[in-house]
């Protein structure tokens, strides 16, 4: 009896979940057979749990949450042989979903969903530009070290690097003053440039929406904005 009351609570308190959400995450790990899926947020520097799916020979999952505005949320998963990996991914109201491998979770995974998402993908392959110059930048340093011209070569290197960082920067800066109708800018501000000087943050803040300045990610912004000029 008190398993069967235990099992009708469960069900209960999914269903409930379900009733209450105004957000949906599905989708499918190919390959996997056992394993639990959690949906994540962060707050206060922690990752806190906010729906979850034990996995057991059906690789398809649905995760439920009730948003209070768009946000970044963390798809986990655990393997049960002490491996985990985590997908990030930008949630708004409706339905996102998420299909990955077993093998390669965290690099082949196709999120289909928000407008953020989609913005936030367009941002993502460009940075990936830079930081494949920047690992051609590694490899040219590697090979002149071998002739032994270490100076000069280190110099060369410091340079370039520099000169890439500035423009990477730049185009972060410039893509979040041009979608400030969105909440991929201020997130973009603070996660990828938050030590930029004050006066660039500053002036991605001002150019945010009304609505954006009081957002999640708005006032993080704010914060780390007030924090630099004290």
């Amino acid at each position: 009896m008190k398993k069967i009351l235990l099992a009708f609570s469960i069900l209960l308190i999914i269903s409930c979940t379900k009733e209450t959400s105004n957000f949906t995450l599905k989708g499918n790990i190919k390959g996997l057979k056992k394993g639990t899926v959690y949906l994540e947020r962060e707050q206060d520097s922690i990752y806190k749990v906010i729906d979850s799916l034990e996995i057991n020979g059906n690789s398809n999952f649905e995760l439920h949450y009730n948003l209070e505005e768009p946000e970044v949320l963390f798809l986990r998963l655990n393997k049960n042989d002490n491996e985990e990996g985590i997908i990030t991914f930008f949630a708004d109201n409706g339905i996102t979903e998420i299909n990955s491998t077993l093998k390669n979770f965290n690099f082949d995974a196709k999120i289909k969903g928000s407008k953020q998402q989609q913005l936030l993908d367009e941002y993502i392959v460009i940075m990936s530009k830079f930081n494949n110059q920047n690992l051609d930048l590694i490899k040219e340093s590697f090979e002149l070290n071998k002739e032994n011209d270490t100076t000069s070569t280190n110099l060369n290197y410091e340079e370039k690097y520099n000169s890439l960082l500035r423009r990477k920067y730049l185009y972060t800066i410039n893509f979040a003053i041009t979608h400030n109708t969105s909440e991929v800018a201020p997130y973009l501000a603070i996660t990828e440039i938050a030590d930029a000087n004050p006066k660039f943050l500053d002036t991605i803040y001002n150019s945010l929406e009304a609505s954006l300045k009081t957002s999640l990610y708005g006032k993080k912004l704010k914060a780390i904005i007030d924090s630099k000029k004290q």
